[in-house]
């Protein structure tokens, strides 16, 4: 083991993720475009970022006590980071989550001994049915808990201006003109920009928005336009406007259809041999769809949030997107498929013997 580091726990690993060159699905085009690859955390997204920053946040400010309970609102992201910090400190989790989460994500939070809870998609924020509602109830009648809060905590977008920023500055050597992320909670993008943004003022930062989404109509009339409506991506777009989203760091919006975030999702696997989430293939059609705009040649850096794996029963199941009508009947792939053995000698009358 001598010359190899030795870390003394799983958190010490969170951060420090890959970036990587795309070269195929954005077609011909005089840009390069880039992916910052951030399920390469111990939790599988760049969640854990900011799930460290909340707790150790709470813990020095006294808000998290031994043996407290953790309660968070999440789309399944942040709640498999707090639970990954949770399991090495010692905490208990209550997790309030949408039913358009996978499943996938339901149960590994369960694995980690976190209670799950589901609430019904597509309700009002203030409807006491709502994920924001049911997890702020959770805390007015929880002993020794701690809401993180991640909408509004400003140790959100500060964890990601403090590292995540300068991490992709020192990557790239300062040699970026675009960066594209989502906006969930809105700390990502939030506290890169502004980073990146006092390093050189002329980086465009541009937030690919799902449809259905109010942040575009806040972000260029002030007020919401058209009404919030469901969309199958999860953890990006929004509501109602979190703190932690601070449009004066943004340049552009470009939105994005649940029907290209889900082609897209399956192009960057069978092409670029990225496992990535809905969430990234969005940003990255927001930057082709940016890219468009561009006269000279740029360099674009995309933010990936999260793995692929946690939407194999969705992004990656032919029947559940035929279902929701995301990709036409003939477009099933019929060669990729599992099947018996014994299924396979019959269709090619091969003989047992």
């Amino acid at each position: 083991m001598k010359n190899k580091k030795i870390y003394s726990n799983i958190l010490e690993i969170i951060g420090n993720t890959p970036i990587i060159q795309l070269n195929k699905v954005m077609g011909y085009t005089q840009h390069q475009f880039f992916a910052k690859v951030e399920y390469f955390n111990p939790g599988g997204s760049v969640k854990d970022r900011i799930a460290l920053a909340l707790i150790e946040g709470a813990e020095k400010r006294g808000e998290l006590k031994p043996g407290g309970t953790i309660i968070e609102a999440t789309s399944g992201n942040t709640g498999l980071g707090l639970a990954l910090v949770a399991a090495v400190k010692g905490y208990k989790c209550i997790f309030v989550m949408p039913d358009k989460i996978s499943r996938e994500k339901q149960e590994l939070l369960k694995a980690y001994g976190a209670q799950v809870v589901i609430t019904p998609t597509g309700v009002e924020p203030e409807d006491p049915r709502s994920h924001y509602e049911v997890a702020r109830r959770l805390v007015r009648e929880t002993p020794n808990n701690f809401y993180t809060n991640q909408y509004h905590n400003p140790d959100n977008a500060k964890r990601h201006y403090e590292t995540t920023g300068p991490e992709i500055w020192e990557q790239t050597n300062g040699e970026v003109d675009v960066f594209v992320a989502g906006a969930g909670t809105g700390g990502t993008i939030s506290g890169v920009a502004r980073y990146l943004k006092e390093k050189n003022k002329d980086i465009k930062v541009v937030c690919a928005d799902p449809i259905g989404s109010i942040l575009y109509d806040l972000f260029y009339h002030g007020k919401i336009i058209d009404p919030p409506a469901s969309y199958k991506v999860e953890g990006v777009g929004e509501d109602m406007l979190p703190e932690n989203v601070h449009f004066q760091y943004m340049d552009d919006f470009v939105r994005v259809s649940d029907e290209e975030s889900f082609r897209m999702t399956k192009r960057l696997l069978a092409e670029e041999g990225l496992c990535v989430g809905p969430s990234s293939a969005m940003a990255i059609v927001g930057a082709i769809k940016y890219s468009e705009k561009l006269e000279k040649p740029s360099r674009i850096l995309i933010m990936l949030p999260d793995s692929g794996r946690a939407y194999v029963s969705k992004a990656f199941n032919d029947d559940w997107l035929i279902e929701n009508k995301l990709i036409a009947p003939q477009e099933k792939d019929k060669f990729a498929r599992i099947v018996p053995a014994e299924q396979l000698y019959k269709e090619n009358n091969w003989s047992f013997k």
